[in-house]
């Protein structure tokens, strides 16, 4: 994992967070500076502070020194048990991000696999994600495959 250090926020790394979610929101949806994401800023100090309380997500973030270089996140949720997966328990890996500068040199992947190991640790056999087209070689040489079952209905 290199010189970095790979921090397991906690509560204290609130507002860490959350610009962080508005970081990597905008670099995803390629959102300009002046877009306005005071709502999602609200609402996604509201879910950090929950979930963090109650264990269903939990969040690295990465620096260089005390520079802040790349995050990842994984929240935990669960539907009806199926044969494959009895427990019913998942994982969705999202607000994974590193600074361009820091790209390429395994700050994700290593942020990946924190991420996955804490699922496996919590017992979590099913865990997803969406690409970007930047990630995707990531993820798929970390043995993630495109999922051609699911459908999704967006409803506005």
């Amino acid at each position: 994992m290199s010189n970095y250090t790979y921090k397991k926020a906690d509560i204290k790394d609130l507002d860490m967070l959350v610009k962080t979610r508005i970081e990597v929101l905008r670099a995803a949806n390629k959102l300009s500076e002046d877009t306005d994401m005071k709502e999602v800023g609200i609402v996604s100090r509201l879910y950090y502070e929950k979930s963090l309380w109650d264990g269903s997500h939990t969040a690295y973030l990465v620096f260089d020194g005390d520079k802040f270089i790349g995050a990842g996140g994984i929240s935990y949720y669960s539907v009806m048990p199926t044969y494959h997966n009895p427990t019913g328990r998942k994982a969705y890996i999202m607000n994974m991000y590193t600074s361009p500068e820091y790209r390429r040199q395994g700050v994700a992947s290593a942020t990946l696999d924190l991420l996955v190991e804490d699922a496996v640790n919590k017992g979590i056999n099913e865990i997803t994600l969406e690409a970007t087209e930047c990630g995707r070689p990531l993820y798929e040489k970390y043995g993630f495959i495109q999922a051609e079952s699911e459908m999704t209905l967006i409803r506005n």
